[in-house]
């Protein structure tokens, strides 16, 4: 595989390094060991590999750039498609797959279509030593791949509706700077590619999905996102207009989520998709592309998580409650007894994780499940089983609780219900307390300077969004609100001429 030459990026000397195997080591692990060393406060960059690669959800794999996703990772991803499919489907959109290899020449259709389309691709030349006839370009996106095939099945207005999507990898070769979860070459994601008779239909779904994004991002992962749509040159390369969900960061930027393109008949006239109307007459289909992908692993821990560790929504948590038992050598057996018998039930109504490992302290154990972010912890030792209760402890704010047995299963049922609304609301106080109104060049440089979120006047000029590239360190507009505020654009922050719209600004991954 021949792809374009990159500098090998450097090994960061404040990199976690790669914790020992306790059980390989024959000794028991010290909390250090595996406990974070970087405070989220102090070095957020450090603190956020740390709780990715400690926290077991990713690492680095000896592939520049790119990312092994681990079972925990995988797990998280496999309950946000869990999350997404049903909607979709009801939405009419079917499951399908289509080659990882896309012609170099389908590519170019597209290129020479679809101003701006300069796709960062890896190529492969041979088959083993027999070089290929044409270049075959690793999917970096779908849309050639997807309507060459399209434009054999689209016929008749009886055709369209069109609405398929793929769970699948794509490969990117591009970014300034590898960050696990958040920009790697490669990663995961649906991509949906729908076409349709009209255009009022297209329109339709692009909101039917945007809201269908929202509520899983703030239902199920508790992130409060920016719903905007995309400016001229921010839009997808090829759309009509892209409307985004943006995500404030704690370290003061922006990172971009699911998004919608309608792409209006721009596709449809690249690679011939027609059909026959009712009318007589033939007719391009109207299209839209949409995406949500494996970065929203990486907004939701740097959002959610602390100095300690993962901290995970209950809904999007694989393992909702995790019971330690407090062994001691004359009541052991008891204690591991009643545990089992409390997980078997409590397994009925949620996923349990019961940690019985010996060699291993009940401090090392808490920590462990306190890393990876399990929602609650149960403490069981001789003592609560005497009283019929056991110590309830949340992840997010480490309130304990003595809990009756009993009682156990609706309790960790409401816990769960009250971790994932904090977590939502924590969220909106983050980007409540990070959002500032600019109304004008020097409030706009302030806010920037000061790691805010901006919203401000525009005129809409692409000159005036130029000129926050260039003296705004690198910000720039993000997307212009769906809900923006009451009061009417006054005067364009960047040039005091009369502002026509609302836009976000902000530095963004």
């Amino acid at each position: 595989m021949d792809a374009a030459k990159q500098a090998k990026p450097k090994a960061d000397p404040k990199a976690a390094k790669p914790v020992a195997n306790p059980q390989k080591q024959n000794q028991k692990p010290e909390l250090t060991d595996v406990g974070l060393t970087a405070k989220k406060a102090d070095n957020f960059s450090d603190w956020y590999t740390q709780v990715v690669i400690k926290s077991e959800l990713a690492d680095y794999s000896i592939v520049s750039g790119c990312m092994v996703i681990r079972p925990l990772g995988m797990s998280i991803w496999d309950n946000i498609r869990g999350a997404c499919e049903p909607k979709l489907k009801e939405l009419g959109v079917q499951n399908a797959y289509f080659p990882l290899f896309i012609p170099e020449s389908l590519l170019a259709k597209e290129e020479a279509h679809v101003a701006g389309f300069t796709p960062e691709v890896a190529w492969v030349t041979h088959g083993g030593s027999t070089p290929l006839g044409e270049r075959l370009a690793v999917r970096p996106t779908s849309e050639a791949i997807m309507y060459d095939s399209y434009s054999k099945w689209v016929r008749s207005w009886r055709d369209l509706p069109l609405k398929l999507m793929q769970w699948n990898n794509v490969v990117r070769w591009e970014f300034k700077h590898p960050t696990l979860l958040v920009r790697t070459r490669e990663f995961l994601w649906v991509e949906g590619h729908t076409a349709f008779a009209t255009q009022e239909q297209a329109d339709q779904e692009i909101k039917d999905v945007m809201a269908h994004w929202k509520d899983v991002c703030e239902n199920v992962l508790a992130l409060p996102g920016l719903h905007g749509r995309k400016t001229e040159s921010e839009k997808f390369a090829g759309a009509e207009y892209t409307e985004s969900l943006e995500f404030f960061v704690p370290n003061g930027r922006l990172a971009q989520g699911p998004d919608a393109h309608s792409d209006g008949i721009n596709f449809a006239k690249a690679y011939d998709i027609k059909f026959l109307d009712k009318d007589g007459t033939w007719k391009h289909a109207w299209q839209n592309t949409w995406a949500i992908t494996t970065r929203m692993i990486g907004i939701l821990v740097a959002v959610h998580s602390d100095d300690k560790g993962l901290v995970l929504p209950p809904r999007l948590a694989p393992i909702k409650a995790v019971i330690v038992p407090i062994l001691f050598d004359d009541t052991k057996d008891v204690t591991l007894a009643k545990a089992n018998e409390l997980k078997k039930r409590l397994s009925e109504k949620f996923s349990i994780e019961l940690d019985d490992r010996e060699g291993y302290t009940a401090g090392y154990k808490f920590n462990h499940w306190e890393l990876r972010g399990v929602p609650i912890r149960i403490e069981l030792g001789p003592k609560d089983i005497a009283k019929g209760t056991c110590m309830m402890v949340r992840r997010d704010t480490g309130e304990k609780e003595a809990v009756p047995l009993d009682a156990l299963d609706y309790k960790i049922g409401a816990t769960l219900e009250l971790i994932q609304k904090n977590l939502l609301d924590k969220s909106r106080d983050l980007l409540k307390k990070n959002t500032v109104v600019a109304r004008s060049w020097g409030e706009l440089k302030d806010g920037i300077a000061n790691k805010k979120l901006c919203l401000t006047s525009w005129c809409k000029e692409p000159a005036c969004e130029e000129k926050i590239k260039v003296d705004c360190d690198g910000a720039k507009a993000l997307n212009m609100p769906m809900d923006p505020p009451k009061e009417k654009p006054a005067i364009c922050a960047m040039c005091a001429k009369p502002g026509k719209v609302w836009v976000h600004i902000g530095k963004s991954y």
